[in-house]
């Protein structure tokens, strides 16, 4: 049995930009052939992702490319001839005209050009997309944590389809994450565990009572309660956040002896461990027969 969400988003402009910057297109034509586009289509779609024609996006990053090489010690007639350009001496006037200086003096100037659309040559045979000036700063903990949740709901959801009894039948015996959490030897106990730790943590930060711990949850309540209780954990991280609060300590009395925690150990904790159990239930689901996708941060962004 294999649950799987959908594949990945298709990246068009990835793809048209491979299109661009393939070595065997020497013109718009082949850029658009090797992208399955006619050529008017083709530097239509560029020149709108980009607002940059093809052509030129093409020549820019070649050159950058070219400039590169050289203050690595390349020959200009070699660089020249393998980046395009039809001798060494139309290479040299179009670096001269784009860099200010011949390529002999490749070394005393940067490899960048100015791009209007942030995209440039990255060594030493990528590309790098530079994000927009205004762009918001992202925020790696308020991406784990959405990754976190997001994934979570899928091991539960996947797990749906186990019976009652596989849901706590033990195929993993003296599995212990975390001392104080006992033995977490079936898929239901490593999945509540995940949900236990937040509403814990979150007893502590809001000042409540430490909960009853309700047992082994059946799979659909304990998807109900990681929707509300995610949505509670991540207002905390987010509000505190903002309030530029995440340094603050818990003093907490729930612990025995009391313990105190900074509010950023507690979200590295609660993730750390979080991911470990992810995976744990990830191996333990396919002894059960049921494979999911690998929970990779990456793959997630791109679908989402």
């Amino acid at each position: 049995m294999s649950v799987q969400p959908n594949g990945p988003r298709r990246d068009r402009l990835r793809e048209l930009l491979d299109s661009v910057v393939d070595s065997a297109n020497t013109d718009v034509a082949g850029m658009a052939r090797s992208s399955f586009a006619s050529e008017f289509h083709f530097s239509r779609e560029v020149s709108r992702l980009t607002g940059e024609p093809p052509a030129a996006l093409r020549r820019r990053v070649m050159l950058e490319r070219a400039a590169w090489r050289l203050q690595r010690g390349e020959g200009v007639a070699a660089v020249a001839l393998d980046e395009g350009w039809s001798a060494p001496e139309v290479f040299s006037r179009a670096f001269r005209r784009a860099f200010g200086v011949p390529p002999s003096q490749a070394a005393d100037v940067g490899f960048r050009l100015p791009a209007p659309n942030g995209v440039h040559f990255h060594p030493p045979e990528s590309l790098w997309l530079d994000s927009p000036g205004d762009a918001q700063r992202p925020d790696i903990s308020l991406l784990m944590i959405a990754h976190d949740i997001a994934d979570t709901a899928t091991l539960i959801g996947a797990a749906t389809v186990l019976t009652e009894s596989q849901w706590v039948e033990t195929i993993s015996p003296g599995q212990v994450i975390l001392d104080w959490d006992g033995e977490e030897a079936s898929v239901g106990a490593v999945l509540d565990a995940l949900v236990w730790t937040k509403e814990v943590w979150l007893a502590s930060i809001e000042g409540r009572d430490q909960p009853a711990r309700p047992g082994i949850r059946p799979a659909r309540r304990l998807a109900a309660d990681h929707e509300e209780i995610s949505a509670r954990w991540t207002a905390m991280v987010r509000d505190y956040g903002e309030q530029g609060r995440l340094a603050d300590t818990v003093i907490d009395a729930l612990c025995d002896p009391p313990e105190s925690f900074q509010l950023y150990g507690i979200i590295a904790h609660v993730l750390t461990y979080s991911a470990h159990r992810r995976e744990v239930v990830r191996a333990m689901l396919i002894r059960h027969g049921i494979e999911v996708h690998r929970g990779d941060p990456l793959e997630w962004m791109r679908r989402d």
